[in-house]
């Protein structure tokens, strides 16, 4: 006797389509003209952004000598001539690099990151930690979290001290923005000593061998359920792009301004025999003032970088200007009162004693060479 035919079912055919592939091609088709709306717009505000940039200087230049009618050579003169001018062009080189690196970042979650590094040799880790703090995100408030899921999930204590010198230290908006005012040597040169500092400093710190200098409860943390990350799409990304902007320049745009007007009062007011001997080559003692004066500061890249142009502009050395920069960014003390919440004093300060060592010899170096 034969088997009932049953026929609520449709047969099998190379043709058919399952109701989730249907979505998912759905999805896919319905993404495509966001993703062209996305490139059309993208395009044109390059094209905008260009030709505002290259209009910044003669619109400086007449707004402060035409429009304010400031004397040419005069202090007021030249300080309102470079706010009126860096503050813009600052400012739009932030919008369009923090909007390339939300991108970048939206395929390196900090969960990501750990798996990354988990499991590697020392090494090996330290390299990859101090590349990986480039483009992950990381701020003082985010510290304690990163730090316990670092170490909670099997990275060594010196792979972890890598990722958090390089994270704030070779900062990607400092390193465009470098670009941009200084050309590509300056930038490189920010870029390579401050890697380099990231992996001999957590390379360091890891021959110490000072784990019982953790506040015991970070290794009582659960290390979370792994769960996978949601896979993003291109228009996702660009949204994820658009909305770093929103936060990041949101939150620094403040910092930038007064880091702008710091940089103008210098420019203008400061006169350039002083700040060649407060922070030229000859002055030994230059870069480890530079660093003291870094320290107790709360600045981000995006705010120290107009000091920085402006520091050179009056003579001061390249060494000593770097030196203060990255004491500025990596040794903050608001990060080390954060970090008390995981790290016992003495390697709270075993931290700070090698970053300033490698600092210092960066500022030493480069006075001496170039």
């Amino acid at each position: 006797m034969s088997n009932p035919i049953n026929t609520s079912e449709k047969p099998a055919c190379c043709c058919t389509v399952s109701l989730d592939e249907q979505d998912r091609l759905s999805v896919t088709a319905a993404s495509k003209p966001t993703l062209m709306r996305y490139i059309l717009l993208g395009i044109a505000g390059l094209v905008v952004w260009g030709l505002v940039y290259r209009s910044l200087a003669p619109f400086a230049a007449w707004f402060s000598y035409s429009l304010l009618t400031l004397p040419r050579g005069t202090h007021l003169g030249a300080a309102v001539a470079f706010f009126v001018y860096e503050a813009p062009k600052v400012l739009m080189l932030l919008t369009l690099v923090v909007f390339g690196v939300g991108i970048v970042r939206s395929f390196f979650t900090p969960e990501r990151t750990r798996r990354i590094l988990s499991g590697r040799r020392e090494s090996v880790g330290n390299v990859l930690a101090a590349l990986l703090g480039i483009v992950t995100p990381f701020c003082s408030c985010s510290a304690v979290p990163l730090f316990i899921g670092f170490v909670t999930t099997g990275v060594p204590l010196g792979v972890t001290f890598s990722f958090l010198v390089s994270a704030p230290m070779v900062n990607e908006v400092a390193l465009v923005l470098l670009f941009g005012l200084f050309g590509w040597k300056v930038a490189g040169l920010y870029l390579g000593t401050g890697l380099l500092i990231a992996m001999i400093s957590g390379w360091a710190i890891g021959r110490l061998r000072m784990e019982n200098h953790v506040e015991d409860w970070v290794f009582q943390t659960p290390t979370g359920n792994g769960v996978e990350e949601e896979q993003l799409d291109w228009p996702a990304r660009i949204r994820a792009g658009m909305d770093a902007v929103k936060d990041i320049v949101g939150r620094v745009w403040l910092y930038v301004l007064v880091g702008i007007g710091v940089g103008a009062a210098i420019h203008g007011y400061v006169p350039e025999n002083f700040m060649a001997s407060m922070m030229g080559k000859g002055a030994w003692w230059s870069v480890p003032l530079a660093v003291l004066i870094g320290v107790p500061m709360y600045s981000n890249a995006a705010g120290i970088i107009p000091v920085v142009q402006a520091l050179l502009g009056k003579g001061a050395a390249l060494g000593t200007v770097l030196a203060f920069m990255m004491s500025v960014i990596a040794l903050s003390l608001p990060e080390a009162v954060i970090l008390r919440k995981v790290l016992k004093p003495r390697l709270i300060a075993t931290f700070f004693g090698v970053v300033a060592t490698g600092i210092l010899l960066v500022g030493f170096l480069f006075n001496l060479i170039m």
